[in-house]
Parts: structure tokens; C-alpha cells; sequence
């Protein structure tokens, strides 16, 4: 494979990745310094504390990296950068890193929306990993993380027309806060899945909001369906006063099943329903709740007898990291796109629109 040589980083949340990415496919190298365990006392991300976090953690990540894939600065031609959505303060360490190291050694710059890097994620191949078809035009590309859920179409490389968002939370925001309230730990995807896994009766029954033949998506009304399930189900147990109690695990194995039920059902018909709207001949999925192996499996299935093939980059390619924004600043660079050094963190970056 031949292509450029590329130095991505993404620090937009609490994930600290920078990846050596050649020709917009082939990963040299790809290191993320999480702060998943930094953040699980809170249950959720505090700004403040990943931003800093950052700052410890780009410089040693950085050396990492170069380490790993037997490269110099001197070797890449560009250097990459999420310059958003995100949170402002970790997305400023990265492009503050991101731009020194462009002027210090007379590199090209080129910004990077984090969306658009869930998205190519699945151009990307692993060291090791022997060719494969790229994904084929046009495509239907489902993104679901813990700040974005939305599904967009796609004709060519750049090229997105938004078909439909989360109208309130995200699907991955929804996870964690249903987690918490059955007991389980963060992040609340992996738990819950975690937890599901051991349901016996499948018989908890959440709603879905279909919000009619749009393509957009609601989890704020069944977060409140969750509370009231649990409530009611605590109350039952004689635990509804005692904070620190929780349901038995083989109750907790019920509801998280029919939690996970209700989000992959109405992601899952959606995207499919989606792709026969617009004639896709893929579907992508990306983004870290594309981690989940239910929705994985499920999305997979109903494909199948869609006839249209879905790429799924594999769970460590699903959470962020730099390898993906080194596949999007490849086709960004072949377009001729170059950043200044004024490049700004944009927070509310959007990817498209209708």
C-alpha cells in the first residue's frame, strides 16, 4: 500500500489517541491512553479533569506511537487533528500539540471533524490485516456514541447528507445513566451488555420511540420509562428507601437485556429501513456504542437479508482513537484541504445536514 504518512491525534473527550495511518487505511501504529477509570468515581466526564489529563498524557502517547511504528516526526508527510465536536478544553490540547509539531517540523495540518473519523474507521486495515474491499457508494453510515447518534448517506468520499439525529440524548448517554440507575458500573454500555448476557426470561418489556417514518432518534423519554421501571421494581423488592441496596442479579440481568432490546431494535430498523430508502450498497456502523455485540450481531442479520454488506471496524477502532482520524485526514489532504495555525477548537462542530 502506498499513500501518505499520516500523524493523527484526537483528544475531543477523555480519550487520549494518536495514530500513524498510511494511505488513509493501513495502521503503523495506534495508542489511546483512556481515562475510563479517571472518570468512574463521577460516573460521567468532568471537563476540567480530562483536559488535564490530556496534558499529561499527549506527550508520553506521542512518543508512543512513533515508538511503535519504527517512524520519526521527519517520516509522515501531514499531521492530523480533531478540531471538533468535543469538549473545548481537550480538543485544544490536541490541536495545540498538533500544530506545534506541524510548524516545528514544516508539516501540512489538516483538521479533522471527530464524526467524519467514526465514519472512516472502516476504511481501516491492522498491521497485519490482509486487504479488503473499502466500503462501496453509495452507503448508509450509522454513528452511535455516548454524545452522538445519527445516520447519514453518503455517494462519495467527503459527501453527507444527514438522514436523521437524536433529537435530545444520545444512545451511549442513555447506557450510562440507565447503568447507573441498575447498579452497574462505568461506562454503562459494557456493563449493561455485560449484564444482559445473563437474562434468563427476557421478559422486561422498555418502549421504543419511533417518532413516526423519520430517521431521527429519542432516548430521553425511555431513560424516564427506565426510572419508573426500576422505581417500580425496587419497590417491590423492599428496597425503595435504601440507596445502597440493589436488585437481585438476576433482575438486573432482565431489565439490562430489555434496556439493550429497545435501543438495538430501534437503531437497527431504522439503519435498515434507511438503506432501502436510499439504495445503499453498504452500511457502515461506527462509533463506540458500535462496541456493543448485540447491536453488532443484530445489524449484521437484518443485512444479511437486505443483501447489502455492513462494515464494522472491530471494538478498539469502535471507541475513539487516532488511527480514525488519520483515515478521514487522508481523503482531506487528497482533496488539498490544509489548516492554518489558527486553527480553533469548534465544540458544536456539526458533520451535515439534511
Amino acid at each position: 500500500m502506498t499513500g501518505p504518512l499520516i500523524l493523527a491525534i484526537e483528544s475531543s473527550c477523555d480519550e487520549t489517541g494518536i495514530a500513524l495511518v498510511e494511505g488513509g487505511r493501513r495502521i503503523h501504529a495506534n495508542v489511546v491512553a483512556s481515562q475510563v477509570a479517571l472518570h468512574a468515581p463521577t460516573g460521567g466526564i468532568v471537563p476540567e479533569v480530562a483536559a488535564r489529563a490530556h496534558l499529561r498524557w499527549i506527550l508520553p502517547v506521542l512518543d508512543e506511537a512513533l515508538a511503535d511504528a519504527g517512524a520519526t516526526v521527519a517520516d509522515v508527510d501531514a499531521v492530523a487533528v480533531t478540531h471538533g465536536p468535543g469538549l473545548a478544553g481537550s480538543l485544544l490540547v490536541g490541536i495545540n500539540t498538533a500544530k506545534t509539531i506541524a510548524w516545528v517540523h514544516g508539516k501540512p495540518l489538516v483538521a479533522v471533524n471527530h464524526l467524519e473519523g467514526h465514519v472512516y474507521a472502516a476504511w481501516l486495515l491492522d498491521p497485519a490485516q490482509d486487504e479488503v474491499s473499502e466500503p462501496l457508494f453509495p452507503l448508509v453510515a450509522l454513528v452511535v456514541s455516548g454524545g452522538h447518534t445519527f445516520l447519514v448517506e453518503m455517494h462519495d468520499h467527503l459527501e453527507y447528507r444527514l438522514l436523521g439525529q437524536t433529537v435530545d440524548d444520545a444512545a451511549g448517554e442513555a447506557f450510562d445513566k440507565v447503568g447507573r440507575l441498575l447498579g452497574l458500573g462505568y461506562p454503562g454500555g459494557p456493563e449493561i451488555q455485560r449484564a444482559a448476557s445473563g437474562a434468563v426470561n427476557h421478559d422486561a418489556a422498555f418502549p421504543r420511540a419511533w417518532l413516526g417514518d423519520s430517521f431521527d432518534f429519542s432516548f430521553s423519554g425511555l431513560k424516564t420509562a427506565a426510572r419508573r421501571i426500576v422505581d417500580a421494581e425496587r419497590a417491590e423488592a423492599g428496597i425503595a428507601g435504601d440507596p445502597e441496596a440493589h436488585l437481585p442479579e438476576p433482575r438486573v440481568a432482565e431489565l439490562a437485556w430489555g434496556f439493550q432490546d429497545s435501543v438495538t431494535d430501534v437503531l437497527v430498523a431504522k439503519t435498515i429501513r434507511a438503506a432501502r430508502a436510499t439504495g445503499a450498497r453498504s452500511i457502515v456502523l461506527g462509533g463506540g456504542v458500535a462496541a456493543n455485540a448485540v447491536l453488532r450481531d443484530r445489524l449484521l442479520a437484518e443485512a444479511t437479508g437486505l443483501g447489502v454488506p455492513v462494515i464494522i471496524p472491530r471494538p478498539g477502532l469502535c471507541t475513539d482513537n487516532g488511527a480514525m482520524i488519520g483515515a478521514a485526514a487522508a481523503r482531506r489532504l487528497a482533496a488539498g484541504e490544509r489548516a492554518g495555525l489558527d486553527l480553533d477548537a469548534r465544540p458544536s462542530l456539526p458533520l451535515a445536514s439534511q
